[in-house]
């Protein structure tokens, strides 16, 4: 249904949320026209007002909730509205959970063409966190960067973004975070006003103070603080550097925590990036150490490191359980950062080979690999996308495994991945849109996808970590010709025991689907029963016929069973 001037900017209706998008928007109808909601949840009935008009569908803020849905909850933050950053919050954890998965499945679903029924037999179920006795998932977060600006009175404030602005909304306190952030951007925010030290202005591209880095190790409590600066120095550092270190006898006594590094990152750029190119130490380690998968890593202020550690370490386990490593293997980990899930599979590899494009995590890595005692790693500074294909030739593996950013992974690395050939790929994935297509393009050429399972590092945000396993189809590599004439042989046993059509009926009566002569077809040959010559082959010798989904084949033995074929 159009618009056809049925509606207007500022209209107030009452819409009952049908759905909700992959980015957290409820979605429901008026009169068979669509408005998309933020910060509703299916099931909610509520007042709304309209703020934009398209064709076939609108946009609404809510108003009121008239009726509220079971899987409503109260928020736990008061600028949850406002702020971009937990896009769920008013949902409870159980309904969030579904949300991923479903977001998953739907992508799988919708980009990468797999079959429902397929993926619902291989999901392993969503890993979530431990719920608080409020019902809320709060402080999983071991980083946070927060914004430095000024409010409209001048005021210098600190916060998140609004969502897809740079409006920062002011918040010292959030709770997804440590409760050691409020402290430290409490005391920068007074060093700044007690100094006369300028907050950066984005319209006017000057200022100084840009962001505030803060990152701890959950399980070494050490504190990392890192400023953000539009120039070369900070003024005062020295007086700087005692300030926040004068909050050390509080945050051990409250927290048991301390800060052990204070650095800073000079970013003159005009660039939406936060951190500059490179850092330098003003007092204390360049490093904070934490432990994951019983080893220990240095983090330095540009490392990539997971968020959650708790939610982390049974992601990672999950991948190395996947990987299944043996003896004597050999595995690449795509994509390594600090070389986290690389040294964890080294325990049982011949040898363990990391790729990353960052020089700084690469350098941590091997010091990682080296304070953890381990000999067998060898780590690579490098575009995996340059890299991969100039030396698939050489490059053996068993196994690999890749954790790439938001993108996904580039054509021209899929591609020498292919050529590698390893006999399991194991994929670790934050968005599971351009992981669908990644696994669409794997799986039409030689893989096939054996197991996925979601998980749940960032709750009461739309985001969700997927890890998958990926194995390669068999091939017949080693063949012997043998020459028999038809005329004596006989046709088996296998084949007389039913024709397709009975094989079909028998399968329609049992599960209630229809199966083709070629899902028996392809089924026989996996199953080693002899087919007559060309029987349902594609008319193109190059062309690929689609792989017979699972719950099918699955049917299709327990015929070949029931009529004593196998």
């Amino acid at each position: 249904m159009g618009n056809d001037n049925l509606y207007k900017k500022n209209d107030i209706l009452e819409i009952k949320i049908t759905d909700m998008t992959n980015e957290g928007e409820g979605v429901g109808k008026h009169d068979g026209f669509a408005f998309f909601v933020k910060d509703t949840v299916i099931g909610d009935v509520a007042s709304v007002r309209v703020t934009k008009l398209k064709k076939s569908y609108g946009y609404a803020r809510l108003e009121k909730i008239i009726d509220p849905s079971p899987d409503r909850v109260r928020p736990f933050c008061r600028v949850h509205r406002q702020c971009g950053g937990c896009q769920i919050q008013c949902m409870s954890y159980e309904a969030q959970l579904r949300f991923k998965g479903n977001k998953v499945k739907n992508n799988l679903i919708r980009i990468g063409g797999f079959d429902a029924q397929f993926l619902e037999s291989i999901a392993e179920p969503i890993n979530g966190m431990d719920v608080s006795k409020s019902g809320f998932v709060t402080g999983y977060r071991n980083k946070a960067q927060f914004p430095v600006g000024k409010d409209k009175n001048g005021r210098i404030i600190t916060g998140f973004y609004a969502g897809r602005t740079h409006s920062i909304i002011e918040n010292t306190d959030c709770m997804i975070g440590v409760p050691e952030n409020r402290l430290i951007l409490e005391k920068i925010i007074s060093f700044m006003n007690e100094e006369g030290i300028s907050a950066y202005d984005e319209s006017l591209k000057e200022g100084l103070v840009r962001h505030i880095l803060i990152r701890k190790g959950f399980y070494s409590n050490e504190i990392m603080v890192c400023i953000v600066i539009n120039g070369k120095n900070i003024p005062e550092k020295e007086k700087f550097v005692s300030s926040l270190t004068s909050l050390n006898a509080v945050l051990k006594n409250e927290y048991g925590s301390s800060i052990e590094s204070i650095s800073l990152s000079e970013n003159t750029k005009d660039t939406n990036v936060i951190m500059g190119e490179s850092f330098r130490t003003l007092w204390g380690k360049d490093t904070i150490e934490d432990k994951l998968m019983g080893l220990t890593f240095s983090i330095s202020p540009l490392s990539f490191y997971q968020v959650n550690p708790v939610q982390t370490e049974k992601l990672y386990s999950q991948a190395l359980s996947y990987a299944d490593i043996q003896e004597g293997e050999e595995v690449w980990d795509i994509c390594c950062g600090i070389g986290t899930i690389t040294l964890a599979m080294s325990k049982k590899a011949r040898m363990v080979h990391g790729i990353e494009i960052v020089p700084e995590a690469i350098e941590d890595a091997v010091k990682n690999a080296k304070a953890n005692g381990i000999l067998n790693s060898e780590f690579i500074c490098a575009p995996a996308e340059k890299y991969l294909p100039e030396h698939s030739d050489e490059i053996q593996a068993d196994v690999i495994v890749m954790d790439p950013p938001r993108k996904g992974m580039d054509l021209s690395a899929l591609s020498a991945i292919l050529k590698v050939s390893p006999k399991k790929i194991v994929y670790v994935s934050c968005d599971s849109a351009t992981l669908a297509r990644d696994l669409k393009y794997l799986c039409e050429n030689g893989y096939e996808l054996k197991k996925y399972r979601p998980f749940d590092l960032f709750p009461n945000t739309i985001h969700v970590e997927t890890v998958c396993l990926l194995s390669k189809l068999s091939e017949a590599k080693n063949h012997i010709s043998v020459q028999v004439d038809m005329d004596e042989l006989d046709v088996t046993a296998a084949e007389s025991k039913a024709t397709y059509e009975e094989i079909q009926e028998w399968v329609q009566e049992k599960y209630g689907f229809h199966v083709t002569h070629l899902n028996i077809a392809k089924t026989k040959r996996k199953c080693g029963i002899i087919e007559r010559q060309n029987y349902n082959l594609p008319k193109s010798g190059d062309s690929r016929s689609p792989e017979t989904p699972k719950e099918k084949e699955k049917a299709i033995i327990e015929a070949f069973r029931h009529f004593q074929m196998i």
